[in-house]
């Protein structure tokens, strides 16, 4: 969390307890630093066992990058979450469009996937983030992002 407020990265059971996504969908493993109301570091631990590296690729496993997109928006989804102090409240944070999308080096197995989001635009219920992907401080993705705050749905 930011040395201001004293407070210890989440390990997964807090991952799992401010977000809804579970396996095989979880993409966030870890929340090194959190700003609330400005940034957020988590990252993805890429294990060969992803379901994805069974067909892509077979023989040269690659994680997609709309994966990659995804762990993003799931990050910033925990940086809302926790930003807003919405965490047990069984609001949804659903993507709504994604812009300047780029994939600029492949994700492999055995890789830690950095995952560093920013807020860009607040507006009351519609959030703005910019997310990079890295592995080891080479980006692997980039894209801005939009997504809001909603009830989930009725049954």
């Amino acid at each position: 969390m930011s040395e201001e407020s004293g407070a210890q990265p989440y390990d997964i059971r807090k991952v799992l307890k401010a977000l809804p996504h579970r396996y095989p969908l979880l993409l966030v493993d870890r929340v090194n630093s959190i700003d609330l109301g400005e940034r957020i570091h988590a990252v993805k631990a890429v294990t060969f066992n992803e379901d994805f590296f069974q067909g892509h690729f077979p023989g040269a496993p690659i994680m997609p990058g709309v994966l990659q997109i995804e762990a993003l928006a799931q990050a910033a989804a925990i940086l809302g979450i926790e930003t807003l102090e919405l965490a047990g409240t069984g609001k949804l944070v659903y993507f709504m469009g994604i812009e300047n999308a780029k994939f600029r080096a492949p994700v492999t197995p055995g890789c830690l996937l950095d995952l560093e989001v920013e807020f860009l635009q607040k507006r009351s219920r519609v959030y703005k983030f910019k997310g990079r992907a890295s592995v080891e401080g080479k980006t692997t993705s980039e894209a801005e992002f939009t997504a809001m705050v909603a009830d989930p749905p009725s049954d």
